[in-house]
């Protein structure tokens, strides 16, 4: 048996570093403008249970989201958001509700293979690809939201949508917000239902909300020494890297 106090020590150790990687991923989600899930859920999922994973990362965005409307409120967009905003909390719900249900590893390793050739292409290809249509907002919320509803992040997906309207960095950031914020209070109604976010998680709830707050403020003044070009190769650079390394997590794995 180990001392408890050495115990105790490596739990402390433990969920100090999940801290700390929370809050890196907090500052390049507000960086890269799409917020921090694509980075939050494989960090998390290497403290916790899939599930866990859905429930604490809804509940942590809630606040994240927060933070981001509240330091970049005077660049949304509210056209765009409600068309890409309303399917994508449709279907997040409907996601969510059937996360029971479906394989969703193998979702997600088809979700991180699309990624990788969308940001390919868009890094590659960065004339606007993609038209600034509704088609091209309401296709982009319903992917977005069914994938954030079953596999804990989706705002990559909306993310490229937005990015290809080369929107200025404070709009992309702040109606990404507004998006996610439906988009995850929609999810975390879903999945307290189901048990993915109890009473004995209520106790990382300060330290999440400190880390939203301080990681939204911190990504905000590295954008301020940033320019749009930047802005979005940052944004498709993160997706392709994230992308990348679910990829390699899900191909390791499977030979361990």
């Amino acid at each position: 048996m180990y001392p408890k106090v050495l115990i105790e020590s490596s739990f402390m150790e433990r969920y100090l570093i999940f801290f700390v990687l929370a809050l890196v991923a907090e500052i390049l989600g507000t960086v890269s403008g799409f917020g921090s899930s694509i980075l939050f859920v494989p960090i998390a999922s290497l403290f916790f249970n899939f599930k866990t994973v859905l429930g604490i990362t809804a509940v942590f965005h809630v606040f994240s989201n927060l933070s981001k409307i509240a330091l970049f409120r005077k660049g949304i967009r509210l056209d765009i958001a409600i068309k890409l905003g309303i399917p994508a909390v449709i279907f997040v719900i409907l996601g969510a509700i059937i996360t029971k249900y479906l394989p969703v590893q193998q979702i997600e390793l088809g979700m991180n293979i699309i990624l990788v050739f969308l940001a390919l292409f868009l890094i590659f290809k960065s004339d606007r690809p993609l038209k600034p249509s509704n088609s091209n907002l309401y296709f982009g919320g319903v992917t977005s939201g069914f994938i954030a509803g079953i596999a804990g992040t989706g705002g990559a997906i909306w993310g490229i949508t937005l990015a290809a309207f080369q929107l200025p960095k404070d709009v992309f950031i702040a109606t990404s917000a507004l998006i996610d914020l439906g988009v995850d209070l929609s999810r975390a109604v879903v999945y307290i239902n189901n048990g993915y976010f109890t009473s004995k998680h209520l106790v990382y709830i300060p330290f999440l909300i400190g880390i939203s707050i301080l990681g939204s403020y911190l990504g905000k003044l590295i954008l301020q020494k940033t320019s749009e070009r930047t802005f979005r190769y940052i944004i498709l650079i993160v997706i392709l890297i994230t992308a990348a390394f679910q990829l390699y997590k899900y191909i390791y794995s499977g030979k361990s």
